[in-house]
């Protein structure tokens, strides 16, 4: 039963293996897979067409400064029937005229019309603040989503050459396993050991080969998770290059996040945004100008000439709610509350930051503990099997005394292969929770520039005028006023976390 269950074990591995190694010749850095995963990820380029999409919100707030240019046409068409009655002129008693009968007229008209803002009390000039700072919100959520793009690839490629170490270790155990099987047999065979040490070495040989399976399994998956984020299977992993710009301090990490991490900076520009809104709603208050103009003809439809019959018209008109039933009150406590809401936003985006560079920098911490720990736990485990194993060779050690010393050895380096990889995710994570991680300081890529997309878009149909109508229209409008608490408040370095302030 034993060695069938080997057999299928040993097949099942083969299998796998055929799959996972025939990997080409050529060396991939982890540089190579940020820039691939930087070009071609879906998850980057959805996001980088929702930012192109939020730049046109400008154009459109833009566009109240220009005037409206429409042209319409009408038809009509009329039919009366009347019933007919007599009429005795000369009171002969004889109806010399009936009158009723059948009418029928139609016309058609055109007509273009021309409506120009030049002053809205501030809302256009608001709007066109709002869009702005939700704009520049809708880069800090892409740089955000890039850097959680660049973890994730960091994440799936040092997992990958984790897996493939902890398969490697699997490999060498089952056949250090094998051979001790192969020696135990021969000293049973001689009356050196009992038939319980041979068992030993079958079950600990057969556990090898389920351990081995699951090291595969375990490469397959992480292989599968690497193409899913990079967008093709690995090849031949380099080992990566420790990263660049870790913080001295726990200080000195939250300090930059604070200025550099994408989510508080969003939160930051969506209050903006909140309170331009604010603004937005006040200036319902104000009055409104505008010029119109229009032109057109109209005719009958037979022959139709308008210009037989034409009308010019030309005016300026003013206008100044007084009452509107409560709605532009309403509108403005709503702006208050949202700002409000945001403002708060922005106090809680503070603590997140601290909460993830306090856990990032402890993780960090204590993975480069656990490598330095780890690697020595190896080369000390690695001295005791080899002195277990010659002392077992003069009778001082049994068969389970190899066989637990050997053990011992491949956890211990599984953990190191583990702790290995858990640090340079914490590297990764901490450059990531204060905001600077980004691709092209780790890949020689061509970075998206967010910003030129909007300059050449925000101009859109501009018209000479229009600097004049925003100049005139901010000159009246509601000041925003900024609740800034949320940004300028101390903060509680030590709320969330007990941090170590040990430098990395």
């Amino acid at each position: 039963m034993l060695n069938r269950t080997r057999a299928i074990v040993s097949a099942a591995a083969l299998a796998l293996g055929a799959g996972l190694f025939a990997a080409p010749s050529s060396a991939e850095s982890l540089r190579d897979a940020i820039a691939l995963a930087y070009r071609t990820n879906p998850t980057i380029q959805a996001q980088r067409a929702l930012q192109r999409s939020l730049d046109e919100t400008v154009v459109q707030a833009r566009a109240e400064l220009r005037p409206e240019l429409n042209v319409s046409a009408t038809a009509s068409y009329s039919r009366s029937d009347v019933a007919g009655t007599g009429l005795d002129l000369d009171g002969d008693g004889v109806t010399d005229i009936t009158t009723g009968g059948v009418t029928e007229t139609d016309s058609g008209a055109v007509s273009i019309g021309l409506r120009q803002t030049l002053y809205s009390g501030g809302r256009v000039a608001r709007n066109i603040s709002a869009a702005e700072a939700g704009v520049l919100e809708g880069r800090e959520t892409l740089r955000d989503a890039e850097q959680r793009l660049v973890v994730t690839v960091v994440q799936a490629y040092v997992d990958v050459l984790r897996d493939l170490e902890i398969l490697r270790v699997r490999q060498e155990n089952l056949q250090v396993l094998r051979r001790q099987l192969e020696e135990s047999n021969a000293r049973f065979e001689v009356g050196e050991i009992t038939r319980t040490d041979v068992a030993q070495s079958e079950a600990r040989l057969a556990q090898s080969e389920s351990d081995l399976a699951s090291a595969q399994a375990q490469l397959s998956t992480s292989r599968a998770a690497y193409a899913a984020v990079v967008g093709q299977t690995p090849s031949e992993l380099r080992a990566p290059t420790p990263l660049a710009g870790l913080p001295a301090d726990f200080d000195s990490a939250l300090d930059v996040a604070l200025q550099r991490n994408p989510s508080f900076l969003a939160a930051v520009y969506n209050q903006r945004q909140a309170e331009a809104g604010v603004a937005v709603a006040r200036a319902a208050y104000g009055p409104t100008a505008s010029l119109t103009a229009s032109y057109g003809g109209s005719d009958q439809l037979e022959g139709f000439d308008p210009s037989r019959s034409t009308r010019f018209s030309a005016g300026a008109s003013v206008s100044v709610p007084l009452f509107t039933g409560g709605l532009n009150r309403s509108r403005v406590a709503q702006a208050l509350e949202q700002a409000t809401a945001a403002q708060a936003q922005v106090a809680a985006e503070r603590r997140s930051v601290l909460q993830s560079v306090s856990a990032a920098f402890a993780n960090l911490v204590s993975s480069r503990a656990g490598v330095t720990a780890n690697e020595e736990a190896v080369r000390a485990a690695r001295v005791a099997a080899e002195g277990v194993r010659q002392e077992q060779q003069v009778g001082l050690r049994t068969t389970l005394d190899v066989l637990n010393a050997e053990l011992e050895l491949r956890s211990a380096e599984i953990s190191l292969a583990v702790a290995r990889r858990n640090d340079y995710v914490a590297q990764a994570q901490l450059l990531a929770a204060m905001g600077v991680l980004d691709a092209a300081s780790l890949a020689e890529v061509e970075t998206y520039d967010a910003a030129a997309n909007y300059e050449r878009v925000r101009r859109r149909g501009a018209l000479p005028w229009d600097f004049v109508v925003e100049t005139l229209d901010r000159l009246g409008a509601p000041a925003i006023r900024s609740s800034s608490a949320g940004q300028s408040a101390p903060i509680d370095r030590d709320l969330g976390a007990e941090v170590v302030r040990t430098a990395p």
